[in-house]
């Protein structure tokens, strides 16, 4: 397939992006570059100079809300994606009504309990939407050890053992690995379920 091909197939698809931080904000960064329909944003965070070591943003933006910044970011790499964004704390109540009408959704939290929360709502509230989760991340190197799994309709990206802390920060080349390994795994969902039809 061609690129023109594939952006026509992917022009007209709609993904939910969970969090903005270093996974959501790269994975839409990857999404809006090869031509996504529409990203359905959220996050209720602002733009710090902590987090420019490894999230899309740029250094006039901090103190900005992430949703407001990411949107002006991808708006500057493709015009014609169209952004629905929502500057909220994400819930198991409103989870599905944000990301209602998306064909797959990107888990990009940082904390567990948050990614625990996410799982079991889409789960139990929208089990027929693919779930792309990000988990084992931090540090540097060990490149061969980050992998993608399928889990019911649940994606893992990550090697599922890294856990951030003070002696494994999160940092921008694994953490752009993970993110774009789920923007990879979002394009392999939505072409082939564009190739089934």
């Amino acid at each position: 397939m061609t690129i023109d091909q594939i952006t026509k197939k992917i022009n007209t698809r709609k993904v939910g992006i969970a969090g903005c931080g270093g996974l959501g904000s790269n994975c839409a960064v990857a999404l809006a570059r090869v031509g996504i329909g529409t990203l359905v944003i959220a996050d209720f965070d602002v733009v710090s100079r902590s987090n420019l070591n490894r999230q899309y943003y740029f250094s006039d933006q901090i103190g900005m809300k992430k949703t407001e910044a990411l949107t002006d970011n991808i708006q500057r790499i493709n015009p014609d994606v169209r952004i629905i964004s929502h500057a909220i704390r994400l819930t198991k109540d409103n989870i599905p009504l944000v990301f209602a009408d998306c064909e797959v959704i990107v888990e990009a939290f940082d904390l567990a309990d948050q990614k625990g929360m996410i799982i079991e709502t889409i789960s139990t509230e929208m089990p027929a939407v693919p779930l792309v989760v990000g988990l084992g991340m931090a540090g540097w190197g060990m490149n061969d050890s980050i992998h993608c799994r399928k889990a019911d309709n649940i994606y893992i990206c990550g090697d599922e053992i890294s856990e951030i802390g003070p002696e494994m920060p999160p940092m921008a080349p694994r953490v752009g690995m993970v993110a774009n390994m789920q923007a990879n795994m979002v394009m392999e969902i939505l072409l082939n379920s564009e190739m089934a039809k």
